[in-house]
């Protein structure tokens, strides 16, 4: 087991919930981890990772799957501009390489904000640390672990 699986592994189980943690195979889109899953779209809690432009600091947006961040609406909530984050950024603020950042062991825990749409089911799925593992959890798990503001800023 990768570190950073095992970061995952132990956030969900020092939280005293299961870590169900399956493999992905070759999965790399939100539609194909829905397949694999065997859930919808939108049940996919998607980690996107932006670059503070004044602070330097990664923010976490998980959206549904089928959902797009507005970059406009994330700045607006950042309170400040937002780019892209690169591979080194994400590495070193959160542990995970690009495709796998999972929402809940990082090793700096990022301001998060969180899609209501998420909230909407009674389970979704997240990357576990690897682009090629997910687990379930309830959102109202998800929210709480992640500490994320609810709030709209999709396309």
């Amino acid at each position: 087991m990768s570190k950073s699986m095992a970061r995952v592994r132990r956030a969900l189980e020092d939280a005293g919930l299961t870590a169900d943690i399956r493999a992905l195979g070759e999965a790399r889109t939100a539609a194909q981890a829905a397949a694999v899953a065997g859930c919808a779209l939108d049940q996919i809690a998607k980690s996107i990772i932006f670059a503070g432009q004044d602070s330097g600091e990664a923010l976490l947006f998980l959206t549904a799957g089928g959902n797009q961040v507005d970059a406009s609406r994330a700045s607006t909530l950042a309170g400040e501009a937002l780019g892209k984050a690169d591979a080194a950024l994400i590495r070193a603020q959160t542990g995970f390489a690009i495709g796998g950042v999972a929402p809940v062991g990082h090793l700096t825990k990022p301001r998060a904000f969180l899609d209501p749409r998420l909230m909407e089911f009674a389970v979704v799925w997240a990357a576990a640390g690897t682009p090629h593992h997910i687990f379930p959890i309830a959102p109202a798990d998800l929210h709480r672990l992640t500490g994320a503001q609810l709030a709209d800023f999709t396309a």
